[in-house]
């Protein structure tokens, strides 16, 4: 009997798995979609063990943290994250940086434990399971029946950095691995599935999904229809500016793309009052609060930020409250032909699951838009900060033209939130960017002393 002989139950006990807490303490923290690179991990415990075929794990495990306090000033307990493992008793070359270590005692003693999701064969087998609905232990494989997903479509794993993990496959289909779990529905399944149904094609719908029951119910992960030959508004930004070429009309086409999606979203989801500027005010104010504690650059222009938001809590309250992207940007959209895509409903993986699905003024997906125009235009110097205000003029313009109000008349709105996306991500990339925190300080800056 080999070693891995252990691995033939649907489920293993967690602490079959404890012996692999040094190796993952070392290496969860290297990994781009680790979300708590500014916190020690203080313990590691394995929370889910299950089998998904011979060979690879499916792992849910917790990390710890000590007690630097998140941002708004909560002390995290821990953040659970999903592992697919891949068990073997001799090392492969072609694994490379796929290995994470050989265990050195406990039931894994002496094999070599890498991330399956880097190995092809193993990505494969994913997708068989993910073609044919049913369960192993609390793993939930279900899929849209009237959607009939090709067997043998080759996969490759996307090297973009995001916080998720995505294998595209045969060019049809690509699957989010949701790293980072949280308790309930993911937006990134519960959204895409709500706008099919609305007839709105601007979304690809999901064909598969992963689920677990244990230790809560969560998603895992959403199979959907890859856009082949498409690239990213972020992509086409660049090469524009680069060439100096308008971008204006490409913008102009997002901004009615966007007022469609939240068309879509008003009537999938139910729509509520106009958002209290006021209790919106204070959450900024005590999220800029915890940022300038954490980044001191922020501290001069504080009084400045509190200052939009003192402003917001005196203006026209503007559209109603509805589901909204929530982390919009170009990097969220593709354009095929002359269709422009939206993607990755998740929301920003920093915010509560709770928060993310609840309804928000869709003033701050536009803004957060408009942020990524900016972003666009401070990539080479020259900065083109004439190039980003034509674009968010465009931007507007087409969303405006589409959506029966205008984003640029809700000044103060608009204004307030801009700066707390900027504030956002000043804190951002102080953690994990620090070479693109001119960026958004250069926004801090104009919002706090201009207040444009």
């Amino acid at each position: 009997m080999t070693k891995t002989a252990f691995l033939r139950p649907r489920s293993a006990p967690a602490e079959s798995l404890e012996s692999l807490a040094g190796l993952l303490r070392e290496w969860l923290p290297l990994q781009r979609w680790f979300a708590g690179k500014d916190r020690p991990v203080t313990d590691l415990g394995v929370l889910s063990t299950t089998e998904l075929f011979p060979g690879c794990l499916h792992v849910l495990v917790l990390a710890a943290h000590g007690g630097v306090p998140a941002p708004g000033g909560a002390t995290p307990a821990g953040d659970c994250y999903q592992l697919l493992l891949g068990v073997r008793e001799r090392p492969s070359p072609r694994l490379g940086k796929a290995l994470i270590g050989t265990v050195r005692d406990g039931l894994l003693a002496g094999l070599t434990v890498y991330d399956a999701l880097q190995d092809p064969r193993a990505a494969q087998l994913l997708l068989e399971r993910l073609r044919r609905p049913g369960t192993a232990g609390p793993l939930h494989f279900e899929g849209d029946p009237a959607h009939e997903v090709p067997a043998g479509l080759v996969p490759r794993l996307l090297k973009a950095e995001q916080s998720n993990s995505s294998l595209v496959y045969g060019d049809e289909y690509i699957l989010k691995v949701f790293r980072r779990i949280q308790p309930g529905v993911n937006p990134d399944l519960e959204v895409p599935g709500a706008l099919a149904r609305q007839g709105c094609h601007r979304v690809p719908a999901p064909v598969a999904w992963l689920r677990t029951t244990h230790p809560f119910k969560a998603t895992l992960g959403v199979l959907q229809p890859y856009l082949r030959n498409a690239a990213d508004g972020w992509t086409l930004a660049l090469d524009a500016l680069a060439s100096g070429d308008d971008f204006t009309a490409q913008a102009h086409d997002l901004g009615r793309a966007t007022a469609d999606v939240h068309l879509a979203l008003s009537s999938a989801f139910p729509v509520g009052a106009p958002g209290e500027n006021g209790q919106t005010a204070a959450a900024m104010t005590e999220r800029l609060t915890a940022a300038a504690h954490a980044v001191p650059a922020l501290q001069p222009y504080v009084p400045g930020l509190r200052g939009a938001f003192a402003a917001l809590a005196t203006c026209d309250a503007g559209p109603p409250a509805q589901r909204i992207h929530g982390d919009l940007h170009l990097g969220q959209v593709l354009r095929a032909g002359r269709e422009w895509f939206v993607i990755d409903f998740e929301g920003e993986p920093s915010r509560p699951l709770s928060e993310r699905r609840s309804a928000h003024s869709p003033v701050r997906d536009i803004a957060g838009m408009l942020r990524s125009f900016d972003y666009a235009a401070r990539q080479r110097r020259p900065w083109r900060p004439e190039w980003a205000r034509r674009c968010r003029e465009a931007y507007c313009a087409g969303y405006a033209a589409r959506a029966g109000w205008d984003p640029r008349k809700k000044h103060g709105l608009l204004r307030a939130y801009e700066t707390d996306r900027a504030v956002y991500e000043v804190l951002y990339e102080a953690r994990h960017r620090p070479d693109w925190l001119p960026v958004p300080m250069a926004a801090i800056e104009r919002l706090a002393v201009r207040g444009d």
